[in-house]
């Protein structure tokens, strides 16, 4: 995830270029030919263009929308993330004595190693170093390493002799994480289904495709143009829609959750005193120029 990053309308533009191609060149040799050619003739009304945008106008509000919903709910549970393993740590500082300062400390860094395993998992990438070595050195199960690693949270928890009450608010800070990494791998393993993607291309195509014989062809070149433009433009939001909907795809517009990490591991180490403290890069928000 490149949060510092503008996003360039050049790569965007990548990801629907065979698109944009095969519209422009129908729309230039249509375009030509219902001016000049054998297609002069053909008029369709454009009362019909203009149901079948209405349509798909529709279609592309829902699917935009519920991409984006899908996108800031998994950053609503980031941030609950952040917060959680905050809490989690104060409570263990405060709950377990101070001769059993190492036993904060394991939380801690167990805690700090959850985070960016949760994220690499969801990006389906290699573990990084840190989470590698922790892995390796706790022989940890490598099916789903956040959840192992949570039950190593939960066993340590049985553990420590500070009393039911206390045992119970730290559990239930755990419960939180652990539903906040059942929400995130929900959202990673619900496909939005291919079925309406497909309609919203076809009808597209349609719209593309009937759109040249509505219009007039006084102007060869405005033909074309308008032709070509409409379709471009629904076609880049629902490829903006596609982008959104699976905010756990190590792309550009996807959850920030390495840096999100890293901050939970700079506040961790501050809560236990730990001056090893990683290097963060200041947020900027990213947008598309």
């Amino acid at each position: 995830m490149l949060l510092n990053k503008k996003i360039s309308i050049f790569t965007f533009l990548k990801q629907i270029k065979f698109d944009i191609t095969a519209i422009l060149i129908y729309a230039i040799v249509v375009g030509i030919a219902d001016q000049y050619g054998f297609l002069s003739k053909i008029e369709i009304p454009i009362a019909v263009s203009a149901i079948i945008g209405t349509a798909l106008s529709l279609l592309l509000a829902f699917r935009t929308a519920q991409a984006y919903e899908r996108w800031w709910e998994a950053r609503i549970i980031w941030g609950a993330i952040v917060n959680d393993s905050r809490t989690l740590i104060r409570q263990v500082k405060q709950f377990v004595p101070k001769k059993d300062a190492d036993v904060v400390k394991e939380f801690a860094y167990r805690q700090i190693v959850w985070c960016y395993a949760l994220g690499e998992t969801l990006r389906k990438l290699s573990y990084s170093k840190k989470v590698y070595d922790y892995v390796k050195e706790h022989k940890i199960p490598k099916n789903n390493v956040p959840n192992s690693i949570m039950n190593q949270h939960g066993a340590a928890l049985s553990k420590l002799d500070i009393g039911d009450f206390k045992q119970v608010q730290i559990d239930s800070t755990l419960s939180r994480l652990c539903d906040a990494m059942g929400k995130c791998e929900r959202i990673k393993n619900t496909v939005f289904p291919k079925s309406y993607s497909l309609l919203v291309h076809f009808l597209i195509y349609v719209f593309a495709t009937l759109l040249p014989f509505g219009l007039k062809d006084e102007y060869v070149l405005v033909e074309i143009f308008l032709t070509a433009l409409i379709p471009i433009i629904f076609i880049a939001i629902e490829r903006t829609a596609i982008i959104l909907q699976d905010p756990f795809e190590n792309v550009t517009t996807d959850i920030p959750m390495t840096t999100l990490a890293t901050t939970i591991e700079i506040n961790i180490k501050e809560l236990i005193g730990d001056d090893d403290l990683p290097f963060q890069e200041k947020p900027k928000t990213f947008y598309i120029m």
